[in-house]
């Protein structure tokens, strides 16, 4: 089975370097998605992650800044040139998106969400299909079935954690679901260890080992002071703890023959 190669913007994903995407839970203004951006380019990420719809457990929590956002990505991607990855959250979203991401995300809620799949399936711009948050793993790859046989093939699969027993960490990071789907579909993968774990301090190891397993590229929360955040603060890395895990990130690439995008 040849991997895919799924271009995003200037960047591509699969079938080749391993490739960095990280930003904030939720762009909250000009300057802090700047500084977040400025700091991603400078460590060689591929490109940028940010929530501008937010689909929140607390109704009472930050949705995120909605259609406020669109002219501060705009901006942000302008100065920069990173491609942006953004969570699409309904359908009737996807015309306003379509103008502001390279990429939609279909978030772990909305696995399950075929009216959503079928009409991403329809267009032809990169789809992240996140793994539901108790989705086994036929049920993931039946998902992006979805999205294929509506034509559209630009499919990148990402694990971010699993809901089961354990109420130590957020979620239970499947290291095993990186490893079988490179082995049983094209699609590239991504690792998503801020969701997977919950816990900062915990996302550079998971991370590591999401690269050594075979993922394709992480997604990754950072922020320029977490504790300040509007949404997942506790699971986001300041810039040093970024800067600090793309060195880590490097040399392990290096042991096991892959470089970085």
């Amino acid at each position: 089975m040849e991997p895919k190669q799924v271009r995003v913007g200037s960047s591509v994903v699969g079938g080749g370097p391993f490739s960095v995407w990280a930003g904030p839970c939720s762009v909250e203004s000009v300057a802090q998605f700047l500084t977040t951006a400025t700091e991603v380019k400078s460590q060689g990420g591929a490109g940028l992650r940010g929530g501008i719809f937010k689909l929140r457990t607390n109704p009472q929590a930050f949705q995120g800044l909605g259609r406020e956002a669109f002219a501060i990505v705009q901006q942000v991607k302008a100065e920069t040139g990173l491609p942006f990855i953004s969570e699409i959250t309904d359908p009737r979203q996807v015309g306003d998106l379509c103008d502001v991401v390279d990429a939609f995300q279909v978030g772990s809620r909305n696995m399950y969400n075929y009216a959503l799949l079928k009409e991403l399936g329809g267009l032809r711009k990169p789809v992240l299909l996140k793994r539901g948050l108790s989705a086994l793993f036929k049920e993931w790859l039946l998902a992006a079935d979805y999205l294929v046989q509506g034509g559209n093939e630009n499919v990148i699969l990402c694990e971010r954690g699993i809901r089961t027993f354990e109420t130590a960490t957020r979620n239970t990071f499947d290291i095993n679901a990186i490893a079988l789907a490179k082995q049983e579909t094209p699609f590239p993968v991504l690792a998503d260890p801020s969701h997977g774990t919950g816990m900062a301090s915990l996302v550079p190891s998971v991370a590591l080992a999401a690269a050594a397993a075979g993922a394709d590229g992480l997604l990754i929360e950072i922020h320029p002071d977490p504790e300040k955040a509007l949404s997942d603060g506790y699971q986001s890395l300041n810039f040093k703890e970024f800067g600090a895990l793309m060195g880590q990130l490097r040399k392990l690439l290096h042991a096991l023959g892959r470089t970085l995008a």
